[in-house]
């Protein structure tokens, strides 16, 4: 069982984030820049938010319009669901899959230390089934012992 730690040493801990103050057009700007769905809010050294596209499209869907010079803090994910580095790779997507997210801040006590994102579980599932493939290939032209 694979864990959380093991897929950020293979894909570093580097985590770009924003500040609540933000301007939303700022934050917008990130998100294409760095091609990614989400950024942590951070105030401090404390993970208080995840702003994201959908965060976007949920407030302009609501209020008919979209402030792009309004701070991320009144636009953000303020109820953010996070992980450790001990979780598996199974506790992750069954997470994710229960509260409909793509992005898991890893904090280590209050530290944010990275993220894992759909991507990164998908990415896990693949290589793992493939693997699976490979043995399985190996034992059937009997390659590899019982």
């Amino acid at each position: 069982m694979q864990k959380v730690a093991e897929i950020l040493a293979g894909k570093g801990t580097e985590v770009w984030t924003v500040s609540p103050e933000a301007p939303v057009r700022e934050v917008l700007l990130e998100l294409v820049t760095r091609d990614v769905g989400a950024l942590p809010v951070v105030a401090g050294d404390k993970l208080c938010g995840i702003f994201s596209e959908r965060d976007c499209v949920r407030k302009a869907a609501r209020e008919g319009r979209l402030d792009l010079d309004e701070q991320v803090s009144a636009v953000m994910t303020t109820q953010v669901y996070y992980i450790s580095s001990d979780y598996s790779v199974e506790e992750c997507m069954a997470l994710m899959t229960e509260k409909r997210i793509r992005h898991l801040p890893v904090l280590e006590g209050e530290k944010l230390v990275g993220i894992l994102t759909i991507g990164d579980v998908v990415k896990w599932i693949n290589a793992d089934q493939q693997f699976i493939i490979e043995k399985l290939e190996k034992f059937i032209r009997g390659d590899y012992p019982a």
